[in-house]
């Protein structure tokens, strides 16, 4: 089953020792990058917990967040920076004299500044605690997971349909194309005798003429390559292996080449219009492709 790369993820655990919360969610990228945000007590496991994240993502720009809190209030401290407060003070006192108004600073409002008081949670997580957060990570990767699972069936769904309307097209072009060559020998013949009023018509002359347009309009080539290409590609969707997104959209550009090929050659303005649906179907799976993992 195919995924995409949009997808979310979330656990929360909560008992009377602590609370932990885990987020993953994810857009699409090139490549895999992933950012980690976490307490400072789980800073020493970032390795860890990114390798367990490789386990389930292929691709994707993947944000996750990590909530941990200790209900025990000894590990909580509180910090105040008297440096800092210093030159609050001294600002609030230049300010009051330099527009001559009541210096009215209180304690209060002081320390309601940025970085005045700080709370640091000074938590250290044993291996019983790790084992609870390892567990959170994995239970909101299989609910991530899940949600790319839905989203990549959505997809399937809609480029298969994209992949059929192609068969149709191609098919079309290939019985209209026998059809051009047979409309340019009768005008080509028509023209001829009306020029020559009733004379001989040379006919291995018009045969090789025939000959040279059919050969310049023709898409055989194209047109088979195109039908091997949408195979090709819904032969890649049964592959069980993950991480298909990028075979699938090199598939895609060589769609787009035979399809471009095909218009340039278009000497009538069905194939043409044909090609031009080819095109703009062709680009809609590109688009969509760009959302699988």
């Amino acid at each position: 089953m195919i995924k995409s790369m949009t997808g979310f993820g979330r656990f929360e655990d909560i008992n009377e020792k602590r609370k932990l919360l885990v987020e993953i969610k994810s857009v699409n990228h090139k490549y895999c990058d992933i950012t980690i945000k976490t307490p400072k007590c789980l800073n020493c496991y970032e390795a860890q917990i990114r390798n367990l994240l490789k386990k389930y993502i292929r691709r994707g720009k993947i944000d996750v967040y990590i909530y941990y809190e200790n209900y025990d209030a000894g590990n909580i401290k509180l910090r105040y920076n008297k440096v800092l407060a210093g030159e609050y003070v001294d600002i609030l006192r230049q300010i009051a004299s330099d527009f001559n108004i009541e210096s009215n600073i209180s304690v209060l409002s002081v320390s309601k500044f940025s970085d005045v008081i700080t709370m640091e949670d000074n938590s250290e997580v044993d291996e019983d605690t790790w084992s609870d957060i390892e567990n959170a990570i994995i239970c909101a990767l299989k609910s991530y997971d899940e949600a790319k699972k839905v989203e990549g069936n959505n997809l399937y769904n809609d480029i298969m349909s994209k992949l059929n309307h192609l068969k149709e097209l191609v098919e079309l072009i290939e019985i209209r194309s026998p059809q051009i060559v047979e409309e340019y020998r009768k005008k080509l013949y028509d023209k001829v005798n009306e020029l020559l009023d009733d004379n001989k018509i040379d006919e291995a002359v018009l045969a090789t003429e025939i000959t040279v347009f059919a050969d310049k309009i023709c898409v055989d080539e194209e047109t088979v390559r195109l039908k091997s290409h949408i195979d090709t590609m819904i032969s890649t969707f049964d592959i069980q292996d993950e991480g298909i997104g990028r075979k699938l959209d090199f598939i895609a550009q060589e769609m787009n080449r035979e399809a471009n090929t095909t218009l340039s050659k278009a000497n009538d303005i069905t194939v043409s219009n044909y090609a031009i649906e080819l095109k703009t179907e062709i680009e809609k799976i590109r688009e969509q492709i760009q959302n699988i993992e």
